[in-house]
């Protein structure tokens, strides 16, 4: 055959490849002003990356990146990574974007890394507001209260301000992602979003409103999305009841999840299987599609491992966040076996975009990344190439 026909068929079958892979995107691997204030000059997440110790019997810790430690406000080094995410069929980066009412916080992974990279026309990217209370537990220590830094909640005037600031700084970036000509954006935390206005019509005025203004700025609407979970994970984060009820009376167009473990209980300490979790997801994702009357993207979730955020000289003992369970035998083996059920699932279930999310591209210190580390290499990222094939670009 020839090397035209093959180029050809090759065009055609990424024309063809009919799903959206979104990958989590962790942005506190840079310097922050703020984590500078807290932690010291030049202290990024790296540094509990690099000091986590093994906390039982055979726990690989320390982690050591492939590509070293990098810092992601680096443009070339976010063209790394971008290059990396788009030859192993990964579609788009969703930022964990914060933003209080003093302002954003680790944004220059996004504005400086992404944004200003060489080759962000390979990746489309998106924002998953991360509105939960930020806490010091980087890391926490057991024996003390954990101190409340940044308050998730913020106010209707902050609100407005920021859905101008969404519009104008990324939703009109040639690579922002749009979903049937609807910008994508996220949120993470339906309770504190609901206590910005103080009754779900309210919230759902502030929806409304926000839509408005992105048809006002030349865009058909917004792709608004719902993080839902059924259990917490960070310790003020709150289960709202009757979820499906309460998106649909809000209006979003989708939701889908940002972790297994926000359905799924590790009940095995200090570790918990990762096909076991696996198993439990999806029964989980079964039973969603049926229950919600709008579009589940689903989730995958290569592993977790919270232990680099406990203070490393304390007792290991199953407390709650970050002091819990490992998820364990996460091997680019049984990540790939899952993303295969991933795909069958994507396939018989969902009925119109088929766009499933990744925990995560760089959740180093919770023990979810794809990014490649020195024992396993690059497999985690060919293993979404082999089952979802390439980008569509």
């Amino acid at each position: 055959m020839s090397s035209v026909i093959m180029s050809c068929l090759g065009t055609l079958h990424e024309q063809e490849r009919p799903y959206t892979v979104a990958a989590y995107y962790f942005p506190n691997y840079h310097v922050d002003a703020r984590n500078e204030k807290i932690h010291g000059a030049g202290w990024s997440e790296w540094e509990l990356v690099k000091n986590a110790k093994p906390r039982f019997e055979s726990h690989r810790q320390p982690i050591e990146p492939l590509w070293g430690y990098t810092d992601e406000a680096d443009p070339v080094a976010m063209a790394q990574k971008i290059d990396a995410a788009h030859t192993h069929g990964i579609d788009a980066f969703i930022f964990d974007w914060y933003y209080y009412d003093d302002g954003q916080f680790l944004e220059r992974a996004l504005e400086e890394g992404f944004m200003k990279a060489k080759n962000n026309d390979l990746l489309k990217f998106a924002l998953m507001w991360a509105n939960h209370d930020w806490e010091d537990i980087h890391p926490f220590d057991s024996r003390e209260d954990r101190e409340m830094l940044y308050p998730g909640k913020i106010t209707k005037e902050t609100w407005d301000k920021m859905t101008d600031f969404i519009i104008e700084k990324y939703f009109s970036h040639p690579s922002y992602w749009q979903i049937n000509g609807a910008p994508y954006f996220s949120i993470y935390d339906l309770t504190r979003f609901i206590e910005i206005f103080g009754s779900v019509a309210d919230t759902r005025k502030g929806i409304d409103a926000f839509r408005e203004k992105a048809r006002k700025a030349g865009f058909h609407d917004i792709n608004m999305n719902a993080v839902v979970w059924g259990r917490t994970v960070l310790p003020s984060e709150e289960v709202v009841s009757n979820p499906a009820a309460l998106v649909e009376e809000l209006g979003f167009n989708s939701f889908t999840s940002y972790v297994w473990i926000h359905h799924v209980g590790l009940n095995q300490f200090p570790a918990t299987s990762y096909d076991s979790v696996s198993t439990e997801y999806f029964k989980y994702a079964e039973e969603a599609v049926k229950e919600y009357k709008i579009p589940y993207y689903p989730n995958m979730t290569m592993g977790w491992d919270a232990s680099p955020r406990t203070h490393q000289a304390t007792a290991f003992e199953n407390l709650g966040y970050p002091y819990m369970p490992v998820m364990v035998g996460n091997t680019p083996e049984a990540f790939k076996k899952s993303l295969v059920t991933m795909k069958k699932f994507a396939d018989q279930r969902i009925t119109g975009d088929k766009i499933i999310t990744v925990n995560c591209w760089n959740e180093w210190t919770e023990g979810s990344y794809l990014e490649p580390d020195k024992v396993n290499g690059m497999a985690y990222l060919e293993a979404i190439r082999d089952v979802f094939g390439k980008t569509n670009q």
